[in-house]
């Protein structure tokens, strides 16, 4: 998949893309006896086809190392090369992998990274960009720029100490209804959750600990997926509530 294709697929709102996107946590992938790499292509296996390399407390050289091991896994898993790489927050990161000749898709940033219009013009042609919104406003502020955004969190979680007050279903479907980019719900999303989420309008949701902290993160995965068909126009499921950190 060249870089344009995927901000194609990425602008079109492709219900493959997005429908679960991995967001990796290195610490709950040890915790279960698994690294980063190894849970990223038991998931895309499983299907997944979006992962963002995310690495809070890594020093530069360390996250560099990481993004370009699942680079590595995603090139040696098949559905490998249809999956959108992400980086989270470093611009700098995402520069440098491409450099080393990683194929990386694009970067995430938040509310308190670079504005979504300078990380634009500092982006490679045809590359992703993600930008966490929590508000319409924001959603309007970062739409000439972005490709997709990130919307939450859908309840507190623990993965994010810092992140703002939880929006709920309502909150995330008020945001889904104001821009035309496609949505993805984060934060503390279950997969008995996951239908309602579509049904409001998310283009996917993004899954931390739902994926990285579980015994098989395929299985994990693939759940998931068939939540989220199950919330496809006419396919009746049981209601939820989101748990999961």
């Amino acid at each position: 998949m060249s870089a344009a294709q995927a901000r194609d697929a990425a602008r079109t709102g492709d219900a493959d893309r997005w429908a679960v996107y991995l967001v990796t946590d290195a610490d709950q992938c040890a915790a279960s006896g698994r690294s980063v790499p190894d849970t990223v292509a038991a998931a895309v296996a499983a299907g997944v086809r979006a992962v963002q390399v995310r690495a809070k407390d890594a020093h530069g050289g360390g996250f560099l190392a990481e993004v370009l091991a699942v680079a590595d896994a995603l090139a040696a898993t098949l559905g490998g090369e249809d999956t959108a790489l992400i980086v989270n927050d470093r611009i700098d990161i995402a520069l440098a992998a491409r450099a080393a000749g990683a194929r990386v898709d694009g970067v995430h940033v938040g509310q308190s990274d670079l504005p979504a219009a300078s990380v634009r013009a500092i982006l490679w042609p045809g590359a992703i960009l993600g930008v966490s919104v929590g508000e319409p406003e924001e959603a309007a502020a970062a739409a000439p720029h972005a490709d997709y955004l990130g919307v939450g969190p859908l309840v507190d979680t623990a993965t994010k100490p810092d992140a703002r007050t939880s929006l709920g279903l309502a909150g995330i479907a008020a945001v889904c209804a104001s821009t035309p980019l496609p949505c993805v719900a984060i934060g503390g999303i279950d997969v008995a959750v996951t239908p309602r989420l579509r049904e409001a309008g998310a283009a996917g949701v993004a899954i931390v600990s739902g994926i990285c902290a579980q015994p098989d993160p395929g299985a994990a995965s693939a759940a998931y997926l068939d939540a989220w068909r199950a919330g496809a126009p006419g396919n009746a499921h049981p209601g939820g509530a989101a748990v999961t950190t």
